[in-house]
Parts: structure tokens; sequence; C-alpha cells
């Protein structure tokens, strides 16, 4: 007879690995850190394995946690929806948000098309943008709110959410990476206009005495990302979204970090944007705790 995962074991593993600690989980459900650890203990005895480690004062998922981790998060998600439809606790009104490619793959499919289908009155309009446009439109008040790097300008209201390292990409193919990494003067694959990234890149490059060249220039992401996986030359991202063609690099200059910001056009949201931002932030929090 198969047995039943208990979702509420599920949630506090779930929130227990992204926050780092059970004991914090159980603060957020208002449980006793004896009782998380009584499900936490319920969960492994039902998957017959271990589901955690320590890792220093953290906890890190075991190779069946991460499996387990992957199917929590997706049985909670369909859970919460079926709920939401069922109570007709359904939002009305438009929402207009807008990200930057770099969020688009991993946060369009799994929060919007979610909190989509749990509130199909709902208007959600997606905008993938440069963060210039995304600002455009922040002050002009035809999107509501962006997700994106913090920029020399910054929006009328902004919530910073976290800080990610920039890293060198090369192809995914060692021969490729490395013969490229040899290649004098180094050639680099950039987005057009004025960037961030790039001057970190540049910067980095410079102060370390190696030379470079701009090998090509993209208007999108997913165009960079394939003009490194043709062996034109080497970038500089985050590793949020980074795709299975490309790989990090190693032997080239440290770089920097940039900031993760929630922009808003007010400074008060109304019921339905609160409630999106506040999924947003959820979901980004989840993929930077992976």
């Amino acid at each position: 007879m198969m047995r039943t995962l208990d979702l509420d074991a599920l949630r506090c593993f779930v929130l227990g690995i992204e926050l780092g600690s059970f004991a914090l989980a159980a603060e957020r459900l208002n449980r006793s850190p004896s009782a998380a650890s009584a499900q936490l203990k319920k969960l492994e005895q039902q998957c017959h394995t271990a589901l955690v480690t320590k890792s220093g004062r953290h906890l890190q998922p075991t190779e069946a946690g991460e499996m387990v981790l992957s199917y929590a998060r997706r049985l909670l998600q369909l859970n919460d929806e079926a709920l939401q439809r069922l109570q007709g606790n359904t939002l009305e009104g438009k929402v207009i948000f807008g990200m930057q490619e770099d969020f688009s793959e991993a946060l369009l499919p799994q929060v919007l098309g979610s909190f989509s289908r749990a509130h199909p009155q709902l208007q959600l309009q997606s905008v993938v943008g440069r963060h210039k446009e995304l600002l455009e439109g922040i002050h002009s008040g035809d999107i509501d709110f962006s997700l994106g790097w913090e920029g020399p300008k910054a929006a009328p209201y902004s919530e910073r959410l976290a800080e990610l390292p920039l890293h060198w990409f090369g192809p995914a193919n060692p021969h490729l990476s490395n013969t490229i990494q040899a290649t004098q003067p180094l050639p680099l694959v950039m987005l057009d206009g004025a960037c961030a990234i790039r001057q970190q890149a540049t910067e980095a490059l410079d102060a370390a005495g190696i030379p470079w060249k701009i090998n090509f220039i993209g208007r999108s992401l997913s165009s960079l990302w394939k003009a490194v996986e043709a062996g034109l030359g080497v970038t500089v991202r985050s590793a949020f979204g980074q795709p299975d063609c490309v790989t990090k690099l190693t032997g080239l200059p440290a770089l920097g970090s940039l900031t993760v910001c929630l922009d808003r056009s007010q400074n008060q949201l109304d019921e339905v944007q609160q409630q999106l931002y506040n999924a947003l932030k959820q979901q980004l929090q989840q993929h930077l705790a992976q």
C-alpha cells in the first residue's frame, strides 16, 4: 500500500531548508522546536532515509532531501492553489509586473503561472525588459512593480532582496572553454548599451593586466548564452538561471556582486499587488536557497 506524505511535515521541511534552521521554521509556523523536529523525523521515516545534514551552523539537504524538496514545493504549490480556488479567495483587478530577463525563466512559470491559475479573474500582465526600460515604466506608472538589478538610478520605492555574486562563464565544452581562455586578447560576450556587469568585467580585467576585446554584442540574455555556447567568448552574469550550455570559469579575475531589488511605483500596494509581491519574494528566496 502506497503511503501518503504529510503536507504539514513537507511544509516544515521546505521552510527549514530555506531558512537554514528548523528552529526558525518552527517559529514561522507557530510551533515549538520539538514539534518541528518531530515532523522532520516523521518525514524521514516515511521516506526511509535521512533528508538533511549539518553544514556548519546550517542545514543542507542530502541527495534524497534534494529530491524530496523539489517534490514538496510542487505538492505544496498545488495544495495552496487548490484551496484558494475552492475557498473562493480569488483576486480581481490588473497588475503589470516587469522583470529582467535573468529572472524570467525561473519565475515566470513557477510564480506568475501559479498565481494566474489561482486567481483566474486577475489580469496579470508581464513585461520582460532591460533595467532602463523597466525603470521608465515604474516612473511613468505603466508598470506596478518590477524585479531586477539595482542600477545607478533608483525607483521611487525599492526593496533590496539579495546580493548575488558575479561569475565568469564559458562554454560547457571543456576543450572549447580552455581554448577561449588562452586566447589573447580575451574575447568577451556582452549585452549592448550601458551595463554595470560589463563595467565590472572590463575593470577587473584591466586591473589584472589582461587584454580584452568585445567579440559579440547581444540584445538579449538568451543571445548572450548562445554566443558563449558557440565559443565566441566568455561573459559575466550571476548564476541565477544559468543554462546547462555554459559553465563557471576559474582563473579569471575575481568579480563583485549585484543587488537584486523589487522596485515599485508607489509606497502602498493594493491587496492584489501585495499578494503577488509577497509570492515573488518567497519564490526568489527559495531559488537563492537552492
